[in-house]
């Protein structure tokens, strides 16, 4: 009888291995960087063949987003949440803040240092990104196939 309860559970009640899908930080600037750290841990562990040049690219991505959140999404003492799903065919990720303002793209300017985060998901996005509601804020997600070829720049 006592056997019977050293058997390891079914793979269905196995705890989770890796990092979570899900990352609760700061509305402030230094989120940036643990944004990147965390999207690099998941995409690496979960998709392990991704080449180097796709984890730069999705990195690239979540931190337009996680910055374009903090600046626009957030006031002082506010939160924001990374939500991450990778598989061998991509990455979806998702960046939840509570303003409900939707991003606007701003036209192009030599002359200004901001204001050109959407301009650059355009660019490294071509499978899409949208905003969605969700009853605390918004949402505005970008979705990155592993068979997409596009360069950016540094965040």
């Amino acid at each position: 009888m006592i056997e019977k309860w050293r058997t390891p559970p079914p793979a269905c009640c196995q705890p989770p291995t890796g990092p979570p899908p899900v990352l609760l930080l700061a509305g402030e600037a230094q989120s940036a960087r643990a944004a990147r750290e965390f999207v690099h841990e998941y995409v690496s562990h979960h998709v392990p063949e991704v080449s180097q040049d796709h984890l730069d690219t999705v990195v690239l991505i979540a931190c337009e987003l996680v910055t374009n959140a903090i600046r626009y999404g957030t006031e002082p003492g506010d939160s924001l949440r990374i939500v991450i799903d990778a598989d061998e065919t991509g990455v979806r990720i998702e960046v939840h803040d509570p303003v409900r303002r939707r991003p606007r793209f701003r036209p192009e300017s030599p002359h200004r240092n901001r204001g050109r985060g959407l301009l650059i998901l355009n660019r490294l996005c071509p499978d899409g990104w949208g905003v969605d509601d969700i009853p605390m804020g918004k949402a505005v997600w970008a979705h990155y196939a592993f068979g997409t070829s596009s360069a950016g720049s540094a965040c």
